[in-house]
C-alpha cells in the first residue's frame, strides 16, 4: 500500500523528509517527534505548526500506522535501489530512462514532459552515468590527493611532537649543566672570599694579641719597678739618696706609652662593598656574552650547531628534523634568532680553516624552500669564500682583495644609514660595504658546507655608571 502513496503524503510538513517516529496531534496533523519538539521549544504556546490549534501539554501519541507506512516505503525504495535498472518512477510508475541535467536526478519520459522538468536538458541514464562516473573519478582523485596531504601532515605532526620532546629534554639537560657551572663558580667564589675573610681575621687577631702580650710584659716590669720604688721611698735617707739617680732615670726612659689600635679592625668595605657586582664582573669569565645566537629552528638538517648555539659546521648524515616553515630545506643555511630594524649592531665570526662559507644578513622574508643566490635582490647582503676566492654577493658578484687569509670577519649593520659593512678585525680594515634602504627586519645569516666550524665570538659587556 505504501508503494502507491505519493512521497508527499509520507513527508513531515516541517522538515519535508519521510516521517521519523511520527506523532499525531488532536487536530489530525502528524509530524516527526523531533521536529515538533524543536518547533515547540521556540514557540510561545504549544500549537500545531500547520493549523495553529492549541495542543495538550501531554506528550503527543505516536502514529503507529503512519510509522509502519513510512518504514514500508523506505524498505521498498531500498529494494528498488538494489535492483538497479528496474527502478520505477515513484510518481508515474515508468522506468527511469533519462537524467535531468538541471535537477541532477533520474526521471521517466512522463516526468520530462511534466511542468517540473519541462525545458530541462536531459540525457540517457547510461550516458549520464558514464559522465557522472568520470566526474566522480576525478573528484575521487582529488579526495585521495587531499587524503595523502593530510596523512603527510599527520606524519609531520608526529615528527614535530617527537622533536619537541627531544628539544625539551636536551634544553633541560643543557640548562642544568649551565646552572651547575654557575653554582660551582659561585660556590668556589664564596669559598675564596670567605677564606680571604678568615685570613684577614686571623691576621688582625694575631696583631692585637701580640700587642696585648707586649703590654702584659710591660705591666709586669712596671709592677716590679713600682715595688722597688715604694721600698726605696720607705728606706733610710742615705739609702734613698744613694739609689735615687738610678731609679729615677730608669722610670722616665724605660717605657713608652701603648700604641693606639688604629687599623686593627676588619676592612668590611673591602669584603662587602659592591660584592654582587664584583662577583658578577668576575662571572663573565665563565658566562661570556654572545651578540648573536643561532636559531636551530631555521637550520638545515645538514648543519650541526654547538650546545651554546654560537657555532655551526657541516655534518652528515642529515638529522631528522621537522619540516617547519622557518627552516631552510634546500641548502646548508641558518639564521640568528634576533631581528634588527633600527640602530647599529655588530658581531665577529671566527672562520679559521673553513674555506666554504657565506656570512652577512638576510631579510626575515627570504625563501626557505628553494635555493636562491644570496644577493640583495633576494633579500641577502653577504660576502663569501668559495673556491679559494673572496666575493661580495652583489649583482653581479664582486671579487674582494685581501692581503692575507681571513681568520675572522666583523659584520656591522647601520640600519639608519642603510649600510652593511664587512671588515678584517685583525687590521681594522673594511673590505666591502653594501648600501640599501631597508624596509624589512633583518637577521644574521650563515652558510657553510665545511666540517670546520664557523664560530660567533663572545663580546665584552660594557657597564656604564
Amino acid at each position: 500500500m505504501s508503494a502507491n502513496l505519493p512521497e508527499e503524503d509520507l513527508s513531515c510538513p516541517v522538515c519535508c523528509e519521510i516521517f521519523q517516529d511520527p506523532v499525531l496531534l488532536p487536530c489530525s496533523h502528524s509530524f516527526c517527534r523531533s521536529c515538533l519538539e524543536h518547533f515547540w521549544e521556540r514557540a510561545v504556546i504549544r500549537s500545531c505548526p500547520v493549523c495553529r490549534r492549541r495542543a495538550s501539554k501531554k506528550s503527543p501519541a505516536s502514529n503507529r500506522a503512519l510509522k509502519n507506512l513510512c518504514e514500508a516505503f523506505l524498505l521498498g525504495r531500498g529494494q528498488g535501489s538494489a535492483s538497479g535498472s528496474n527502478i520505477l518512477c515513484w510518481r508515474h510508475g515508468e522506468k527511469l530512462k533519462l537524467f535531468c541535467l538541471v535537477d541532477q536526478e533520474p526521471i521517466c519520459v512522463v516526468c520530462q514532459a511534466s511542468k517540473m522538468h519541462k525545458g530541462h536538458d536531459c540525457s540517457p541514464t547510461e550516458e549520464a552515468a558514464l559522465d557522472c562516473k568520470d566526474k566522480m573519478t576525478a573528484a575521487l582523485k582529488v579526495l585521495q590527493f587531499k587524503q595523502e596531504i593530510f596523512n603527510k601532515a599527520r606524519q609531520s605532526s608526529a615528527i614535530t611532537l617527537e622533536h619537541i620532546k627531544n628539544q625539551a629534554k636536551r634544553v633541560e639537560r643543557q640548562m642544568k649543566d649551565e646552572f651547575l657551572k654557575l653554582h660551582q663558580f659561585l660556590y668556589e667564589e664564596e669559598e675564596r672570599r670567605l677564606s680571604a675573610l678568615k685570613e684577614e681575621e686571623e691576621c688582625r687577631v694575631a696583631a692585637v694579641k701580640n700587642r696585648d702580650d707586649d703590654n702584659t710584659r710591660k705591666i709586669l716590669s712596671l709592677t716590679d719597678m713600682i715595688r722597688t720604688m715604694e721600698q726605696t721611698i720607705n728606706a733610710e735617707d742615705l739609702t734613698l739618696l744613694q739609689n735615687f739617680k738610678a731609679i729615677i732615670d730608669g722610670t722616665w726612659t724605660t717605657f713608652q706609652d701603648p700604641e693606639g689600635m688604629s687599623g686593627s679592625l676588619l676592612n668590611e668595605s673591602k669584603h662587602l662593598g659592591n660584592l654582587k657586582y664584583k662577583v658578577w664582573e668576575k662571572m663573565q669569565a665563565v658566562a661570556p656574552y654572545s651578540p648573536v645566537i643561532l636559531d636551530p629552528n631555521t637550520a638545515h638538517p645538514c648543519l650541526a650547531l654547538s650546545d651554546d648555539l654560537t657555532s655551526l659546521r657541516y655534518s652528515t648524515p642529515n638529522q631528522v628534523l621537522p619540516s617547519n616553515p622557518e627552516r631552510f630545506h634546500i641548502s646548508a643555511e641558518v639564521l640568528g634568532c634576533t631581528t634588527f630594524s633600527s640602530a647599529s649592531h655588530g658581531w665577529e665570526i671566527e672562520v679559521g680553516e673553513n674555506e666554504d662559507w657565506i656570512l652577512g644578513l638576510a631579510s626575515e622574508c627570504v625563501k626557505r624552500d628553494q635555493e636562491v643566490p644570496a644577493r640583495p635582490e633576494n633579500g641577502f647582503w653577504t660576502i663569501c669564500l668559495r673556491d679559494g676566492q673572496y666575493r661580495a654577493m652583489a649583482s653581479p658578484p664582486t671579487a674582494i682583495k685581501v692581503e692575507e687569509k681571513l681568520q675572522r670577519v666583523l659584520v656591522q649593520l647601520n640600519w639608519d644609514k642603510g649600510e652593511v659593512l664587512f671588515s678584517n678585525p685583525s687590521h681594522q680594515e673594511i673590505i666591502y660595504t653594501f648600501k640599501h634602504v631597508f624596509t624589512e627586519k633583518l637577521l644574521p645569516y650563515f652558510y657553510t658546507q665545511s666540517k670546520h666550524p664557523l664560530r660567533i665570538l663572545s663580546k665584552p659587556v660594557m657597564v656604564s655608571t
